[in-house]
């Protein structure tokens, strides 16, 4: 079963609203698709990445999967590193690659005809969710309607944007915690906002709101500030960060710096091999590990490690997700549970509702 053929294509979504953080405005998204195809079947994996990532798959990295085993992915995932090593190894060309590998994957998976998670092994059946928006460039009204209607869907956990404007984050945070009462679990992302000092002073004022989880106060690359932070915000407030990892030393750097009370991945930035890899390292760190994005994707891959706490259940790629791909992941009393009886992720591409949005 050898794999013939990886192409790759990518898609431009305008964005419902113009969005924003702490740090970053944007008003669209780019998703690019890669199918990876051997003795009639065909495997599907996705990024949220720019167009050019699409280039990088046609140009460098379908040349060196195809032609090998389809079964033996750990082969094509180190030919793929090895041909990126003069283009840098991260940005675009990781992204590439963690698109290819979760085509590999879901192609080794139907060729099985088993799912991912059957293939992976399950440690549990179903993963809860929180739910992620709350962008700075809503109004207080927006912000509640958001989480109100994720509360109806059972979700108890939500996340949202700080950092654009400080002085009015405490009244955004009182009308978001105003819309999901006092039992369900508040997170605030800064998206790398602020500096040591005054992160840690929002971390003492944000506290009056029961935040539970404050995701990048300062830049992720900051492990140091991210570790003063960790030893200092107050009780009960999980420092996390992760998200813009791209290799498993990026991570392993994170968790000797104790950085992290909650170490985040995102599968398409570092593959579903980098993904579990990581999962691996988190739990000899004993640190709980979050997916960052892209839901129907790392619902299977949660589910299948010991160290995963929840899935990120992100405004953006949800709605995309289910305007592109029959069988996307769906949240049902606050969890997601994945589909045993369908092969791979269990995604197919709409093609004809995707030609639209070709970039």
């Amino acid at each position: 079963m050898k794999i013939e053929n990886v192409t790759a294509s990518a898609y431009t979504i305008p964005t419902e609203t113009p969005e924003s953080d702490g740090t970053l405005a944007w008003n669209k998204t780019t998703l690019v698709v890669v199918e990876a195809r051997s003795i009639g079947v065909t495997g599907l994996g996705y990024t949220y990445a720019n167009k050019a990532t699409a280039r990088v798959v046609h140009e460098l990295l379908a040349e060196v999967v195809q032609g090998r085993d389809a079964m033996n992915l750990p082969e094509a995932w180190a030919a793929m590193w090895r041909v990126v090593r003069n283009f840098g190894q991260t940005g675009i060309a990781a992204m590439a690659i963690a698109a290819v590998d979760a085509a590999l994957w879901d192609l080794k998976a139907r060729l099985l005809d088993v799912s991912i998670l059957r293939l992976l092994g399950a440690a549990r059946s179903s993963i809860p969710v929180y739910g992620s928006g709350g962008f700075t460039s809503y109004s207080n009204e927006q912000l509640q309607d958001q989480f109100g209607s994720w509360a109806e869907q059972g979700i108890t956990k939500f996340k949202m944007k700080v950092g654009r404007e400080p002085a009015r984050d405490p009244e955004r945070i009182r009308a978001a915690r105003e819309a999901i009462g006092i039992e369900s679990e508040l997170y605030v992302d800064a998206n790398g906002a602020f500096t040591r000092k005054f992160a840690l002073a929002q971390a003492e004022l944000y506290s009056q709101f029961l935040i539970t989880w404050f995701e990048e106060p300062v830049p992720s690359a900051d492990l140091e500030g991210l570790n003063l932070l960790r030893n200092l915000a107050p009780a009960g407030m999980d420092i996390a960060a992760g998200e813009y990892g791209y290799n498993l030393g990026y991570f392993c750097d994170m968790l000797a710096a104790q950085a992290v009370d909650v170490l985040q991945a995102d599968a398409t930035r570092c593959g579903i091999t980098g993904f579990l890899q990581t999962a691996a390292l988190a739990e000899a760190n004993f640190i709980p590990l979050s997916s960052h994005t892209a839901p129907s994707l790392h619902a299977p891959l949660c589910c299948a490690v010991t160290a995963a706490r929840d899935v990120e259940y992100f405004f953006d790629h949800v709605r995309i997700e289910q305007l592109f791909f029959d069988g996307a992941a769906k949240v049902v009393n606050g969890k997601l549970t994945p589909d045993l009886t369908k092969p791979g992720f269990g995604l197919e591409l709409k093609r004809r509702d995707a030609e639209r949005y070709a970039a």
